[in-house]
């Protein structure tokens, strides 16, 4: 039986998978942003996982496709990588990504994260960008993270830190919850995006599902903008918890949420422009 504070598997993943596909288009938009802002993180996990010329890639929870583009670079014609998401509509993006950019190495697939349809020790290497974290079951997700790849491949993820590292997403909830009228929510509950940030929690998950030679690294990921402007237009289009819980209000009553989170966000502003904090744990474990 789930407890109050643990999502029911099936309803959490159908509305999840509807807010993806709604949030798709906007989060494809912002995609040179989004690239902008992961690419050091990108770097390190795809260094991490060891991939390279030839690779057999797993992305799971790709999204519209950023850093599968840059796994495709890497492995090369003799690789192959395969980009997985829950939402029909954003991994359609991902397709269309990668045919634009004349990758052919690039396979796409509908898939439960919990519920891989791959075969067993077919990959080298498994990554998840930002998406492990949404899993109502993350250590189911890295079970089968750790049954794909081939004994001695690797995994590397990567996911929001401790609540207090991230003051932009806390900021963003709260003003959020605040204006909807409903009470805070406790920052680890599965399913959010800070669920994973406890620390040591992500190294019991990857231990747990059986991986070996576990470590985590934190990552300083700040988001560098002009203003806070651009970052809100961002999270108006994509966020797809914020967008959730804001898109049951009336108009007037959210637009006054997205004014305060403005404010509260503007304390963030610099005399180089708008720098929100931000950080992240990479990890990684080999089969």
């Amino acid at each position: 039986m789930n407890s109050p504070h643990t999502p029911d598997p099936s309803a959490f993943k159908a509305a999840l998978r509807e807010q993806w596909d709604k949030a798709a288009a906007g989060w494809d938009r912002h995609m040179p942003q989004i690239r902008d802002w992961l690419a050091p993180a990108t770097e390190a996990m795809l260094d991490l996982a060891g991939i390279g010329p030839g690779s057999r890639v797993l992305d799971v929870a790709a999204g519209s496709g950023d850093q599968t583009l840059d796994i495709a670079r890497r492995i090369g014609p003799g690789g192959r990588v395969l980009a997985t998401d829950l939402s029909p509509a954003i991994l359609e993006l991902a397709r269309r990504n990668a045919v634009r950019a004349g990758h052919r190495n690039i396979e796409t697939k509908v898939a439960d994260g919990e519920s891989l349809p791959v075969d067993s020790a077919s990959f080298d290497a498994a990554v998840c960008r930002l998406g492990l974290m949404l899993f109502p079951d993350p250590l189911q997700g890295l079970r089968e993270m750790h049954r794909a790849i081939r004994p001695g491949g690797t995994a590397c993820t990567i996911v929001f830190s401790h609540p207090g590292r991230n003051p932009c997403v806390t900021i963003l909830m709260a003003t959020a919850l605040k204006h909807a009228g409903l009470p805070p929510r406790d920052p680890f509950q599965p399913g959010g995006l800070l669920s994973l940030g406890k620390p040591g929690r992500i190294d019991e998950l990857f231990r747990a599902a059986g991986f070996r030679e576990v470590a985590t690294t934190v990552l300083d990921a700040p988001v560098r903008l002009p203003s806070v402007g651009p970052y809100l237009a961002f999270v108006r289009d994509s966020a797809t918890p914020i967008r959730a819980i804001l898109g049951r209000l009336d108009p007037a009553t959210a637009e006054a949420a997205w004014t305060e989170m403005e404010q509260r966000l503007g304390e963030f502003t610099t005399p180089d422009g708008w720098v929100g904090p931000n950080e992240l744990l990479l990890s990684v474990g080999r089969r």
